[in-house]
């Protein structure tokens, strides 16, 4: 099992999540998030004073899936998160060792 983890532009939440409902990808979770990476962030003026925004909001999706349909899962999120433009996101693929269920106690690809 793999932990795939996508940190994306807001509105594109609508369209990753149709992609990965084509490709068979039905659980995530959902967290709005602040953060910045080359972009460092953007100036605006606000009544006549110039500020920083350092931290830009994103949405992060976090799925476990098999190992079987990572690729197609990653291959999903990043044809439907790009714009092409700075600050698209990154997407993450990590280990899981073991997952269960609470509810019935199953355990590994069983409880996913």
């Amino acid at each position: 099992m793999k932990k795939v983890e996508a940190i994306i532009k807001p509105f594109k939440l609508e369209e990753v999540k149709d992609a990965l409902g084509e490709v068979g990808i039905e659980g995530m979770t959902v967290t709005e998030v602040k953060g910045f990476g080359r972009q460092k962030g953007h100036t605006e003026i606000y009544r006549g004073s110039e500020y920083t925004v350092d931290f830009l909001p994103k949405v992060k999706l976090e799925m476990v899936l098999p190992d079987g349909q990572v690729e197609t899962a990653v291959a999903a999120i990043v044809k439907s998160a790009r714009t092409g433009k700075i600050g698209d996101g990154k997407v993450f693929v990590s280990k899981v060792e073991e997952a269960v269920r609470i509810r019935t106690e199953e355990k590994g690809e069983h409880a996913v």
